[in-house]
Formats: C-alpha cells, sequence, structure tokens
C-alpha cells in the first residue's frame, strides 16, 4: 500500500471520528446503531480499513448528519489522489509533469490562484521557467530535461489566449523580489507581468508588502473550476475537493484579494521592482 493511500486513508478516518465525538456516541453504541462489529468501527476510524462508500453512507446517517456523505465519499475518490510525491512524480523527469498541468489547465475554466515567492508558472518567461526547472532538478536529483519542460510550460500559457477562460492571480509583492537567474531574467519576467495587465482572461492581483493583512500570507495554492485545490510543497503535491477544503481556501483567497492591488497600482508594484533591478 502506498503511503500517498495510507496517509489519506488515515485522514478519512479522523475525520469519521470527529463526526462520532461530535453526535456524543463512543465506539460500541455507534456499531451497535450501523448493525456492526465494533472492530469495524474502530480499523475505520483508525485508517486500518478502507471505507466504502456504502459505509460513509451509513455512518453519516447513524452519527445525525446524513448531508455530510457527498463530502466523505469525495475524501474517498481522492484517497489515491491526495498527495502525490515529486519524487515518483519526477522519476522521468520534469516535461511529463508540465504536459499533465498543460491538459489541466486546458479542461479548465476558471482558477484562481496565489503564490508568495516565485512568479507563477502562467505567467513565466523561457528564462525564468529554465533558471527554476534546473534548481528544482538539482534538488531532487531528477533527469534534467529543462528545455522540454520549458516547452512543455510554454505551451500552458496558451490558455491565457481562450476566449471563456478567466485566471484570477494574486501574487505577494515579494516575489517580485525574489532574484531568479540573471538581472536580465528578473527584468524580463517583470516585463511580462505589466503585459499580462488588461487581458480579458487575466486579473492579476500584487499584495503590497506593507498591506494590512486579514491574515498571514500562508502558503501557495490554486483553485480550479471551484472543484478542487492543488498545494505544492517541497516534496509533495496535495489535492482536495473535499466541500470543507473547497470551502476554507476560498475564503483564505477572498480574504487575501482584499487586500491586493491590480491595474495601475499594481503596475507600479511591478515598476518598483523593476528599478530595484536596475538600481543594483
Amino acid at each position: 500500500m502506498s503511503t500517498d493511500f495510507q496517509h489519506g486513508r488515515e485522514a478519512l478516518g479522523a475525520r469519521l471520528r470527529e463526526l462520532r465525538v461530535e453526535a456524543g456516541l463512543d465506539g460500541k453504541s455507534l456499531a451497535v446503531r450501523l448493525g456492526w462489529q465494533r472492530s469495524k468501527v474502530s480499523r475505520l476510524q483508525n485508517g486500518r480499513q478502507t471505507a466504502t462508500a456504502e459505509d460513509l453512507e451509513a455512518w453519516a446517517g447513524a452519527v445525525g448528519v446524513p448531508e455530510q456523505a457527498a463530502d466523505l465519499k469525495a475524501r474517498l475518490r481522492g484517497l489515491e489522489s491526495q498527495q502525490r510525491h515529486w519524487r515518483r512524480q519526477l522519476a522521468a523527469g520534469h516535461a511529463p509533469v508540465q504536459d499533465r498541468y498543460v491538459v489541466e489547465y486546458r479542461r479548465t475554466a476558471t482558477v484562481r490562484g496565489y503564490e508568495t515567492s516565485v512568479i507563477p508558472g502562467l505567467f513565466q518567461t523561457p528564462d525564468y521557467a529554465r533558471h527554476l526547472l534546473a534548481q528544482n532538478a538539482e534538488l531532487m536529483r531528477s533527469p534534467r530535461d529543462t528545455e522540454a519542460a520549458v516547452q512543455a510550460r510554454m505551451r500552458r500559457q496558451e490558455v491565457l489566449y481562450e476566449p471563456g477562460k478567466l485566471f484570477r492571480v494574486l501574487v505577494w509583492e515579494a516575489a517580485l523580489h525574489v532574484a531568479v537567474g540573471t538581472r536580465e531574467t528578473m527584468a524580463g519576467q517583470l516585463d511580462r507581468l505589466v503585459s499580462l495587465i488588461g487581458m480579458s482572461t487575466v486579473e492579476l492581483g500584487i499584495i503590497p508588502l506593507g498591506a494590512l493583512m486579514p491574515l498571514t500570507p500562508k502558503h501557495g495554492f490554486w483553485i480550479f473550476d471551484e472543484e478542487r485545490v492543488i498545494v505544492e510543497t517541497i516534496s509533495t503535491e496535495l489535492q482536495y475537493d473535499s466541500a470543507d477544503d473547497l470551502a476554507l481556501y476560498g475564503r483564505v483567497w477572498d480574504q487575501l484579494f482584499e487586500g491586493s492591488v491590480s491595474g495601475p497600482q499594481a503596475h507600479r508594484l511591478i515598476a518598483r521592482a523593476r528599478g530595484a533591478i536596475a538600481a543594483t
């Protein structure tokens, strides 16, 4: 059994236990209500047995919250895909991963994204992307297919010009100042950002460093069609599609949006970062 699957199963079990406790039931009482052996209740809530969709519907009904069945079943569907370790994904290099993203973005109509320390891949220049992908290949000790990966990342950007798409992206101002590659690389990347302002398919917001924020900047994340959230950590890509997770990340994005600026104000922040490069 993969570690990813087991982690997801344990997380589902923890949610089942939480619902049982909220209902004021112990394991024995719940087992009686369900007509199950007490050991089954224990195995499910401790992540030692994989629940079926029918098990989850029965559990939700027995603890008095049948409306939670849909969320539980969504978690069950996500067991295999919720966590994907980069070590395995990059075994064949970065290009296959970038190709997967091309498909992901083509089938998505609306994206809400947030990045704290890097310009999003959708907006990267080839040179900026090249430096990042080479750095990551060295860090992860994965095959060096940098040029193929850069080409795939550029193909992903074709969606920016497709009618009917909308990309609402927030970037913390700090990302404009994180040096990637040479000064020329950064200057070109910042110029690229400016060119995106005003596009019909792009809503670019910059969160100023001095903005009064309702919450701390947190980590980057992407919401696809309000159906799934993808979070990238150093070692793992996480995917969530439960109603609770979607609502939580949606609220975080909304609060970050409140502290962002766009249009001419965003242009000024980018120009300030551009000027800092010229002064070094």
